[in-house]
């Protein structure tokens, strides 16, 4: 009976021992099923990571090109009639907006004045006096266009091109919608762009002065 039980130790035992290394084999799957579940996790993390990077440089990329939306600002419009009937609408006209733009049209009281009645003249900058009436035969090569401020105007022959942060002052001789009975009445001025249009008004003045 004693020796009996000393066999069934030993066969214990040595049963234990035999299965050392199945135990050992079953640990080590068992830790590879970890390590390639830590592994997939980290990939999944760094692809999430790589993707909202993209997204996001993406909404940079489409809300910085939006922001940069054209933007016109007319001012020192005035018009002038003389005696005679000749007469001439000028307008300041300031890219402020972060696009360049393409002047395409110009109206005055809602008539389009060809390109041959319209004089320009490109600045670097915006003008902060008033804008000044020309002679009843006025030399365009060289204008007094503000107080004491001379410049060599242009005739164009087909659109006019503005950089963003330049100031275009443009000067329409004759145009067909003005004459002397509109002295003292209020008329305005559109400049057309592919995308816009912008208004402005002004009171007719007489050019004949003391």
């Amino acid at each position: 009976m004693y020796v009996g039980s000393i066999d069934a130790q030993i066969t214990i035992s040595i049963f234990c021992n035999n299965t050392s290394p199945v135990r050992k084999m079953k640990r080590l799957l068992d830790n590879k099923k970890a390590l390639s579940t830590v592994v997939t996790t980290l990939i999944i993390l760094v692809v999430s990571v790589l993707l909202a990077g993209v997204v996001t440089m993406y909404a940079i990329n489409i809300t910085s090109t939006r922001t940069q939306q054209e933007d016109l600002r007319l001012s020192k419009q005035a018009m002038w009639v003389y005696a005679n009937g000749t007469a001439f609408a000028a307008v300041s006209v300031d890219c402020v907006g972060g696009r360049d733009v393409v002047i395409d049209k110009i109206q005055v009281r809602g008539v389009e004045a060809a390109w041959s009645t319209v004089r320009y003249l490109r600045l670097d900058s915006a003008i902060s006096g008033s804008l000044q009436c020309p002679n009843a035969t006025q030399t365009w090569a060289s204008m007094e266009y503000i107080d004491g401020t001379i410049g060599s105007f242009t005739t164009p022959s087909t659109d006019l091109p503005l950089a963003s942060g330049d100031t275009m002052i443009i000067y329409i001789t004759s145009p067909d919608s003005l004459n002397v009975n509109d002295i003292g009445t209020t008329i305005g001025i559109t400049i057309f762009t592919e995308n816009a249009q912008y208004y402005v008004e002004c009171n007719v003045k007489s050019a004949e002065t003391a």
